[in-house]
């Protein structure tokens, strides 16, 4: 089996720029990492053009798996349409391998029926975007009791109905498949994992945020080696992007020798 490809989210980091990300993902000897549309005062919010971070990726020989995310995706209309090509077109250009989709989150659409259908609906209309750009569309289905789409099994056969296995691939993420509850993997589907662990054992899952994910460490509760080995076990090889959302990640002194030693133990245990 290959070694761990391990990447890293700029959510990691959220205060550091994009130049100084990419300085301590190549430290860590990483090459890889996600970029974001969601930091405000960083790039890509403050309107730095795709070609200047192109080559800021290509003076530190990093590579960029995705800009992550196009938000609310499976809510579609002309609005939507327009941010799509928008974000698509930036990531290509500045050199993107793939784009995030995160559908709503909000208690809206959800409804058996409805929710489906506006995920083909979605796909359909994204398919020839991603197709004229070359690049992928990340699906990441999302284990909030309040997503519109939770189901990774749902993605799969929306992906299939509009013949999309070529154009689209899943995000497996950590937390949100251990919030999900869905036993089903789909390693042949997946383009991407992001991981992070969970160590708070007095909050309840149901109440779980994106605040209590943490590095990964014997702490962990939700089973990111578990999961990441029998993802890879069934074949899947690619890369582990670490996306911590937690305060006190972003806060660290030190945030190299805390990715460092979560790398470590997961290689350790995998």
């Amino acid at each position: 089996m290959t070694a761990l490809p391990f990447a890293l989210n700029h959510m990691t980091t959220p205060s550091l720029p994009l130049g100084a990300f990419f300085e301590l993902a190549r430290s860590l000897g990483m090459s890889a990492v996600e970029i974001r549309n969601d930091l405000a005062g960083n790039a890509i919010l403050d309107g730095t053009p795709a070609k200047d971070v192109a080559a800021l990726a290509g003076r530190h020989g990093i590579s960029i798996i995705s800009i992550n995310a196009l938000q609310r995706f499976n809510e579609w209309n002309e609005a939507k349409r327009a941010e799509a090509e928008e974000l698509i077109a930036y990531a290509r250009n500045c050199g993107a391998r793939a784009l995030v989709l995160v559908p709503v989150n909000d208690g809206t659409g959800q409804a058996d029926g409805e929710r489906q259908d506006n995920l083909r609906k979605a796909l359909a209309a994204l398919k020839p975007l991603f197709e004229k750009a070359g690049i992928v569309g990340l699906v990441e289905p999302l284990g909030f009791e309040i997503c519109s789409l939770r189901s990774k099994t749902e993605a799969v056969e929306a992906i299939k109905a509009v013949d999309g296995e070529k154009t689209f691939r899943l995000v497996h993420d950590t937390f949100h498949h251990y919030l999900a509850g869905e036993p089903e993997i789909y390693p042949g589907m997946t383009g991407l994992i992001h991981i992070s662990g969970v160590t708070d054992g007095q909050v309840a899952v149901a109440d779980l945020r994106d605040s209590h994910r943490v590095l990964i460490d014997q702490s962990d509760l939700i089973d990111n080696v578990g999961q990441v080995r029998r993802l890879r076990a069934a074949g899947y090889a690619g890369p582990l992007s670490f996306e911590p959302f937690a305060a006190e990640v972003h806060e660290l002194a030190d945030p190299a020798a805390a990715v460092t030693q979560s790398v470590d133990y997961i290689r350790s245990h995998i």
